[in-house]
């Protein structure tokens, strides 16, 4: 399915595909993250159950700024799970795992949203695209705190 029209500019066209890709990264964590909310196990349990509510609703709102950026720049908004899936770069948790390993998957995928977040905006300023720049910067600054509050929950778990 083609999602950019051909009635906006080359470079909205390209800032419009390449926050495509970060939002089908963003609803892949969302749903990774949403999934640990409610199967985690651990002696931590609240504490992990909560953090992981907190994430999982903060990827939620944005989701809808990310694609509402898309429809901005002119472009269609894919919506669907098999769209999104095709879109991903990140992995789905599909198994039973152990909080350790939630843990873990959570930070390598805000630590690779943050270098994605990075990679966009530098494209976004050359093509003078100020919108698209600081929304990244806001969702780049969001994937750092959400690495460091992971990686701090790993220090000394089994």
């Amino acid at each position: 399915m083609q999602y950019v029209t051909t009635t906006k500019t080359s470079d909205s066209q390209k800032m419009a595909e390449e926050l495509i890709h970060f939002l089908a990264d963003t609803y892949t964590l969302y749903l990774k993250t949403q999934n640990f909310h409610w199967n985690v196990k651990s002696p931590y349990f609240h504490s992990l159950h909560k953090m992981f509510e907190e994430q999982y609703q903060e990827l939620a709102v944005a989701i809808d700024e990310i694609a509402e950026r898309v429809r901005s720049l002119g472009c269609y908004t894919p919506a669907s799970f098999s769209q999104f899936a095709n879109l991903t770069s990140l992995q789905e948790a599909t198994s039973e795992l152990s909080a350790k390993k939630m843990l873990e998957e959570l930070f390598k995928d805000h630590e690779i949203m943050a270098d994605h977040a990075a990679m966009v905006i530098v494209k976004a300023q050359k093509t003078h695209d100020e919108g698209t720049a600081d929304l990244l910067i806001q969702r780049q600054k969001v994937h750092q705190k959400a690495a460091w509050m992971l990686k701090s929950s790993l220090e000394n778990l089994n």
